[in-house]
């Protein structure tokens, strides 16, 4: 079954798990089965756009290795296959995020309002600082 989103397909094997034990509580299972995922997705060698990879790596923040894999841990369920399935919805959800290319700034300029409003400020702050300047005593 690949991991797919709308616009995208991402091979099964380029995604790897592995099932280590969650933490928190549970009771004695808890220490017994690995219900936890980690999914480790390699962006550098994916099969993704050199500019989708570079968004999904800005947009997973910490979650992405100095080698450029992803992390992500799943451990809300109690089982192995919910949990599998938390964390490929998760890796859906960031691809998607990374998709669309933002789109450009565009530069504006200040109203000329907004650039009396600052003037004015400015000569309000220089006012005040001349204000507190140091007058000698003997300026009689």
């Amino acid at each position: 079954m690949p991991n797919q989103t709308p616009q995208l397909q991402i091979p099964e094997d380029e995604i790897e798990f592995d099932f280590i034990r969650a933490s928190g509580p549970g009771g004695q299972n808890v220490n017994k089965v690995a219900s936890a995922v980690q999914l480790r997705f390699n962006i550098q060698k994916s099969s993704l756009l050199p500019e989708v990879k570079e968004r999904l790596t800005r947009l997973a923040g910490q979650k992405v290795t100095d080698e450029g894999i992803l992390i992500l841990e799943a451990k809300r369920y109690r089982t192995q296959e919910q949990n599998r399935a938390d964390a490929i919805r998760r890796l859906n959800a960031l691809v998607q995020q990374a998709l669309p290319a933002p789109k450009p700034r565009k530069p504006t300029q200040p109203t000329i309002t907004a650039r009396a409003a600052r003037r004015s400020a400015k000569q309000r702050r220089g006012q005040i600082k001349r204000w507190r300047r140091y007058v000698p005593q003997d300026w009689e």
